[in-house]
């Protein structure tokens, strides 16, 4: 997977152009706090995006597309969990800092629903929304910082109660900090998100403008 992460990289990065960094909402951005733990939600392919916005930021991280509490609980090396059918684990953390077991303090999630990729893993909307619920208040309860990513533009969007929607929903409210394209935020919905739960948020022209931005979120 490292070995296609780095080839989309290169091909996805190279059409990308970088322009501006909006902070939308009154609250500042926080600092956030290695190790971290990607994920989606909706199992669209917008987590492969994060990913990749990590390593081309320099940063180490462990990826799961299904995580649970209780592998989220394991820490750094995701309890020794290898990748199956319907089931992705990786874990490029740097082990040397952060020793296996070591308790993740951010968690990133990739907002968008794909109806292939939750049947691949076994997911109805309904679990995928309860899957979620889930691991949010696992991070609330272990202060592990949230991070919601929304980078699917028009296409990981739709209407009142849809997939996409649904997906925003068991996320965005609860997050500490929200990263959108504009495109994602056409209609303000995550504006509206931001201000009514004091969400900082920061509004993004393109993918690759998340290099900088996380690249200052997790400076010590």
């Amino acid at each position: 997977m490292k070995k296609y992460l780095y080839g989309l990289s290169f091909l996805a990065l190279a059409a990308w152009t970088a322009t501006t960094v909006l902070p939308v909402s009154a609250a500042a951005p926080p600092k956030a706090k290695l190790p971290i733990l990607t994920t989606s939600a909706g199992q669209s392919q917008d987590a492969t995006t994060v990913n990749i916005v990590l390593e081309e930021a320099g940063l180490t991280y462990d990826y799961c597309d299904v995580p649970t509490p209780e592998i989220v609980a394991a820490g750094v090396g995701l309890g020794g969990r290898e990748s199956s059918e319907g089931f992705h684990a990786e874990v490029y953390t740097d082990t040397n800092v952060f020793p296996r077991g070591t308790p993740y303090k951010t968690m990133i999630f990739a907002i968008g629903a794909s109806m292939k990729g939750m049947g691949a893993s076994g997911l109805t909307v309904d679990s995928e929304e309860s899957r979620l619920k889930k691991l949010i208040d696992y991070c609330k309860k272990n202060k592990i910082a949230v991070i919601a990513v929304h980078v699917g533009g028009k296409s990981t969007r739709g209407a009142k109660g849809s997939d996409h929607e649904r997906m925003i929903d068991a996320v965005a409210p609860s997050a500490d900090y929200l990263i959108v394209t504009k495109e994602s935020n056409a209609d303000g919905r995550f504006s509206a998100i931001a201000k009514a739960k004091n969400i900082p948020l920061t509004e993004i022209e393109a993918a690759l403008d998340m290099v900088e931005l996380v690249k200052n979120l997790f400076q010590s």
